[in-house]
């Protein structure tokens, strides 16, 4: 099953990035994730390693991911080494008014084939749709607000100067 969501998000590429690639914010904005942890030494970039669960109905499913491409700050990409499998990726382009278009998408399949596999993929589904798209959206909203922050600390700090 694949799964994508989409937003733009109103502040510099760059900004958006510093988040989506920091593992220990990961918790704060992508919607049905309940772990998400650095697995060994490498804590950002190529070949990071995290463990993570995803909350799809009262099941808790994941595993061990790998990152597989890092392009920063354009693109994040994993795929499963334990557990689950998946394959996810984030996607930032710059927008020509100087925000960020940012993409998330999510590949995954049900260990095991036949009827089970295929209706438990297709039940897992619309959930993780919801989850995606609530995950880009709690994003946007944080990046913004962040932004929001450091435009009055300047105003401040212009003040006092």
């Amino acid at each position: 099953m694949r799964a994508c969501a989409r937003t733009i998000v109103s502040a510099p590429i760059e900004s958006v990035w510093t988040i989506v690639a920091d593992p220990e914010r990961v918790l704060s904005f992508m919607s049905g994730v309940t772990r998400w942890e650095v697995a060994d030494d490498q804590a950002t970039g190529l070949g990071a390693r995290y463990r993570m669960l995803f909350r799809i109905g009262s099941a808790e499913v994941g595993g061990l991911i790998e990152v597989v491409e890092w392009d920063e700050p354009r693109e994040l990409a994993w795929t499963s080494v334990t557990g689950v499998d998946q394959r996810g990726r984030w996607r930032l382009r710059e927008t020509s008014g100087g925000g960020t278009s940012v993409e998330i998408r999510l590949a995954y399949g049900v260990a095991g084939s036949g009827l089970l596999g295929w209706l438990a993929e297709r039940l897992a589904g619309p959930r993780v749709s919801s989850h995606l798209r609530t995950s880009v959206q709690q994003l946007k909203g944080l990046v913004e607000q962040e932004q929001l922050r450091e435009r009055a600390a300047a105003r401040r700090a212009a003040r006092t100067s």
